[in-house]
């Protein structure tokens, strides 16, 4: 794929919400190519197991013809853009906190491989308060949460919840 612009945007997608995939969707018309990359991160505690984190995002994004779904353990964004010749990172930004947060990822980055650039795209204005941190506590109280998740979430979480006794 040399010459070719090819984007890298890495998550924990945990579970993968309605603004991840329109960032997706999004950045997919920017590149000749999109790996959107299921990583697992050491500081955050997952309730979907990768597999099924990359089962749902995969169900997502399957009508964006350039997308490919990948995973990631105990890996660093660059060194897998390097291996896949990723020319540049994509990140998502809600608020003024991601974009801190992001900055210092992309000072980091820039540091480990001069080459690679990152690309921010905001996030549409009916998902920015939408987080998977927030969908997961909404699923600890068996709140309704198709309103901000793909049906592969949905399905996914249907296939899996336990059923509810009530007192």
């Amino acid at each position: 794929m040399s010459g070719k612009k090819i984007g890298l945007f890495t998550g924990s997608f945990d579970p993968v919400t309605l603004g991840h995939v329109d960032l997706i969707a999004r950045a997919a018309q920017l590149f000749d190519h999109l790996y959107v990359g299921v990583f697992f991160n050491k500081d955050k505690k997952g309730q979907f197991s990768i597999d099924s984190r990359k089962r749902m995002l995969e169900e997502a994004v399957k009508d964006v013809q350039n997308v490919t779904v990948i995973t990631a353990y105990n890996s660093l964004a660059v060194d897998i853009a390097e291996k896949l010749q990723v020319t540049h990172l994509v990140r998502g930004l809600r608020n003024g906190n991601d974009l801190t947060y992001e900055a210092n990822l992309e000072f980091f980055n820039k540091h480990l491989d001069p080459q690679i650039d990152t690309v921010y795209l905001m996030a549409a204005n009916q998902w920015q308060e939408v987080s998977s941190s927030r969908i997961r506590e909404l699923l600890y109280f068996k709140s309704d949460i198709s309103a901000f998740v793909p049906e592969s979430v949905v399905k996914e979480v249907e296939a899996t919840r336990e059923p509810e006794t009530r007192i």
